[in-house]
Order: structure tokens, then C-alpha cells, then sequence
């Protein structure tokens, strides 16, 4: 399998988009590779993960970068200064307090400069997506949010209205439970990807910078935001996030 899933077919964004890494987490799936370093260093066929992610979203023609740091921050920021990437990368610390997705996006919001969309990419998602592809569905959808989603198991769902691929609601099938809508006609649960793209005024929208997710923001607002699906079929995909799944990938 190939370490980048030929992630640099892309061509250039010609388009004011920033994008926000997230590599605050405590990594506590992969332990014990995560008890002496952030899981953004974490190494897949020998290059650390945050490498592997900022390669591609630069490939795709985003410049513009923010990586947000918790755990073991200070290897990460020391890191990015050793490396000579294509980009301007800025860092978001949350070292004092880790935010989750929602509230990680609202506060680096005031780093993303002049960007009207934003790419939001989970450091341990490895993925043949087209970044290019993606965002220009977004555009052209006039979307506020943009979900990378699949066809795969999981014990949680996003449910689309699967006639023009609007988020409704989201299902645990584990436990039962549910947020929004659910079994409606032409309902589709999909796997979310752990890469979206946003426009600049969800993140304004979010209520405060306290620690709170996404997929709950997204799934309340389904009603009045337009909060759409991409539906990746083909390609590779992988969350190396887990040390089990870290494991079989490597054997």
C-alpha cells in the first residue's frame, strides 16, 4: 500500500482556504506509542503522521495552515520549525486546555486570516480523497459545512437524506442512540471520514471556544445550515488513530 495513496494527482486551489489540523489529542488509542510523544509524530512507514497530512493538504494547493497542539506540545511546535514546508503553519495551543473539534475551530478562528473556507483534517486520517475534488463540491454547493464520508462499519453513523445528501441526524448503533432524524424515506447512514471542509462564518458561529465536538454542533444545526455529504467510494482510507488498527496496517 502506498504510504501517500498517491495523494499529489491533485492540483492546485486557486481560492482563499486556510486549513486546521487536528493534532491536540491525547492519542489514548494508540498507547503506549503515544506515551512519549504526541500521536501527530507517530511514524507510518517511517514518517510521522503530521508529515504525512501537511504534505497532502500543500500538494492540494492550501498554503495556508494551522496546526493545534495539546499533548506534548513542544514536540510538535519543534517539529514544524525543523521542517521546510511549502506554507505558512501557524500553531493553535491548547496546551492549558484541549477543546475537542468545535471548540478547537473557534479558537484558532482568528488565525485563518482572510480565508473564507476552511479545511478541517484529523492528523491520524490517511486518505486517497481528493482534497481538490472536495472543496470544489463545496464551493459549488454554496454548502456552510462539507462532510467526507463512506460506506463502512462503525458503531456511529451520520444520516443523510441520500435524494441531495443533507446531514439529518446522526445514529449510534451500539447504543441506540440518536440525534436529529433518523429512518426517515431515503435515509443512508455513512461513516464520517474525519476530513470536512467549512465556510469561514460556521466557525464564527460557534457559541464559545469551551470543549465541545463537531458532529453535535453540525447534527443541531442540520435544520438551518446546509451541511452536506461527499461521498468518497473509491480509494484508500485508514484511521491509524486506534494501536490495533496502527498494528495490521503495518504487518
Amino acid at each position: 500500500m502506498s504510504l501517500y495513496f498517491c495523494m499529489f494527482a491533485d492540483s492546485n486551489l486557486d481560492m482563499k482556504v486556510s486549513a486546521l489540523v487536528f493534532a491536540a489529542g491525547l492519542g489514548t488509542r494508540l498507547y503506549p506509542l503515544t506515551a512519549d510523544r504526541p500521536k501527530a509524530l507517530v511514524r507510518y512507514d517511517g514518517v510521522p503522521l503530521l508529515k504525512i497530512v501537511l504534505d497532502k493538504i500543500i500538494a492540494s494547493g492550501i498554503h495556508d495552515v494551522v496546526v493545534n497542539v495539546h499533548h506534548f506540545p513542544d514536540q510538535i511546535i519543534d517539529f514544524l520549525k525543523r521542517q521546510d514546508f511549502d506554507a505558512r503553519i501557524q500553531v493553535s495551543d491548547e496546551r492549558a486546555y484541549l477543546r475537542d473539534t468545535a471548540g478547537g475551530l473557534k479558537f484558532a478562528e482568528h488565525l485563518f486570516g482572510e480565508a473564507q473556507h476552511i479545511l478541517l483534517y484529523n492528523v491520524d486520517i490517511l486518505s486517497s480523497l481528493s482534497i481538490v475534488d472536495m472543496v470544489h463540491q463545496h464551493l459549488s454547493s454554496g454548502a456552510d459545512a462539507t462532510l467526507a464520508v463512506r460506506q463502512r462499519k462503525t458503531s456511529r453513523y451520520l444520516v443523510f437524506d441520500e435524494s441531495n445528501m443533507r446531514l439529518r441526524g446522526w445514529h449510534n448503533v451500539s447504543t441506540g442512540d440518536t440525534l436529529g432524524e433518523v429512518g426517515f424515506e431515503n435515509a443512508v447512514e455513512l461513516a464520517f471520514s474525519g476530513i470536512h471542509v467549512v465556510r469561514r462564518e460556521l466557525a464564527r458561529a460557534i457559541p464559545s471556544v469551551e470543549k465541545q465536538s463537531l458532529t453535535p454542533f453540525y447534527v443541531h444545526n442540520a435544520d438551518r445550515l446546509l451541511i452536506n455529504g461527499y461521498r468518497h467510494k473509491d480509494g484508500e482510507w485508514m484511521d491509524v488513530g486506534k494501536y490495533s488498527e496502527y498494528e495490521n496496517v503495518l504487518s
